[in-house]
């Protein structure tokens, strides 16, 4: 059982793990180990997190999302299969876990008329100084 919030787990049993060769660290063991793990979770089939949370997760990692509507995540970190397994799942949690936030709403504010009134004297203060440079004109 993989624990995101108090209010979302998701049952070990939704995910599918392949492994395959590592490209990491390991010298001549890469060549014969499969280390590399590859977790495959069912995003849109799955009952146990909320549709708006997978909505955000969706539009937050687009890349992590298959064609076939799984959530694909990968890890050869580590020289050994368990180590990238359990870095797979930290990385879904800590996925989940920031799309289980919902933004805030932006608050529309506007710039106070003391804000308008430096604003619009430092750019008359500008254009003098600017005014200030050149020479003579046409003479």
């Amino acid at each position: 059982m993989l624990q995101i919030t108090d209010a979302i787990a998701v049952p070990d049993e939704e995910f599918a793990w392949a492994y395959a060769r590592s490209g990491g660290p390991g010298g001549q063991n890469v060549n014969k180990v499969a280390s590399k793990a590859e977790l495959r979770w069912p995003l849109d089939a799955s009952p146990s997190v909320p549709d708006a949370v997978k909505a955000r997760l969706r539009a937050a990692h687009p890349a992590h999302v298959t064609v076939e509507g799984e959530f694909l995540v990968t890890s050869q970190e580590y020289r050994d299969q368990e180590r990238n397994r359990q870095r797979c799942l930290e990385k879904l949690a800590d996925m989940l876990r920031a799309a289980a936030t919902p933004p805030k709403p932006r608050v529309k504010s506007k710039p106070s008329k003391a804000s308008k009134r430096r604003r619009v004297e430092a750019k008359r203060k500008q254009a003098t100084r600017k005014a200030d440079r050149t020479v003579g004109g046409d003479e």
